[in-house]
């Protein structure tokens, strides 16, 4: 009779929680830290665990000291273990049902996306209104510290379904009837000439999906958790232009060895050149990168953009939205915060 106990959890009739866990919460030393964030990364995909809401802990394992290097819960580690406590005693995973398909939702908000792999009845009988039409298989999670410097929305989004993915059919050797994308539309639905134009603008989206025979849905069923939740929508536009804008335009330079960096454009008034130039310690691209901000911050317009760094260009393209790691040089990501900033909030540029 259930409940059985099997490999960690404990298994009831239709339930799935983790036995029953003792949080550490003394720690001393980053041996201590590892192996309480170690417990907890182990039972989040049961108990939907955000990577939002164990932050506070992860940040405690950087440094790279020896194991036995001194550590101490901050307040904030102290309120997300708090926290963690509570969602273990409420949540709870399912089992599956053989006769329903899977579905994956994309859920959280920028940067700390998350998924959930589910099953939804539909034939809830009148007399089982109370019953809940949402059964949840397993949350899915993105690593807390990512690979690039920058990352864009859409890349995200492709990570969490190319893990979903691959889990999905670890459990149940298939695939996903329906995967539910947020994706934020000014008026009417998604239209296939829409997706295909999203599929084509980005690669990892492309593998994410490669094979994929099911249905993409840009609306959440109708549930509590998918609603208090509801805070992430991929915006389809895109701030760049393909063709050349009729505006004007603006040229970018830098010099390594006298550290200048320049911007210059020509006046539509008065049809003189003019430049703005100052002094940037660092290297030729941190040099031009700089002319690139003061450019967005001096035109707020649609404006033309051209630049002869392959590493600039690159970091523009990119800039939409994107989600920055933190960097070590504190000038650069200076830069790199504001131009996000700039390019997310302003108009459409030509690159």
């Amino acid at each position: 009779m259930p409940p059985w106990r099997y490999l960690g959890l404990e298994i009831g009739k239709r339930t799935i929680v983790p036995q029953k866990l003792e949080i550490k919460a003394k720690i001393q030393t980053l041996a201590d830290v590892h192996q309480l964030c170690g417990a907890l990364n182990w039972v989040r995909p049961w108990l939907g665990l955000t990577t939002e809401d164990l932050a506070p802990l992860f940040n405690l394992l950087k440094g790279g000291e020896e194991l036995s290097s001194p550590r101490e819960l901050t307040p904030e580690a102290k309120e997300a273990l708090e926290r963690v406590q509570h969602l273990m005693s409420t949540r709870q995973a399912h089992r599956c049902d053989p006769d329903l398909p899977f579905k994956f939702i994309i859920m959280g908000k920028l940067p700390h996306l998350h998924g959930v792999i589910f099953q939804w009845r539909n034939n809830i009988k009148k007399d089982q209104g109370r019953e809940d039409p949402l059964l949840i298989i397993e949350w899915v999670f993105l690593s807390h510290q990512r690979s690039k410097r920058m990352t864009r929305p859409q890349e995200l989004v492709a990570e969490l379904i190319r893990k979903a993915r691959v889990r999905i059919r670890e459990l149940a050797g298939c695939d996903f009837e329906c995967i539910h994308i947020p994706i934020g539309l000014r008026s009417g639905q998604i239209t296939k000439a829409m997706l295909e134009h999203l599929l084509q603008e980005n690669e990892a989206l492309q593998f994410a999906l490669d094979s994929f025979t099911g249905q993409i849905s840009i609306h959440r069923p109708a549930h509590k958790i998918f609603n208090q939740d509801a805070k992430f929508t991929l915006n389809l536009k895109d701030v760049r232009s393909r063709k050349p804008l009729e505006a004007l335009t603006v040229f970018t330079d830098a010099s390594g060895k006298s550290h200048k960096s320049v911007m210059t454009w020509k006046d539509p008034q008065t049809q003189q050149w003019e430049a703005d130039v100052a002094e940037v310690e660092g290297s030729p691209q941190v040099a031009e990168l700089a002319a690139v901000v003061r450019a967005f911050e001096r035109f707020p317009e649609p404006f033309n953009l051209v630049t002869d760094s392959a590493y600039v260009a690159g970091v523009v393209s990119r800039a939409d939205q994107a989600i920055l790691q933190e960097v070590s040089n504190t000038a650069l990501f200076e830069l790199l915060s504001k131009l996000v900033k700039l390019v997310s909030t302003g108009s459409s540029h030509f690159l």
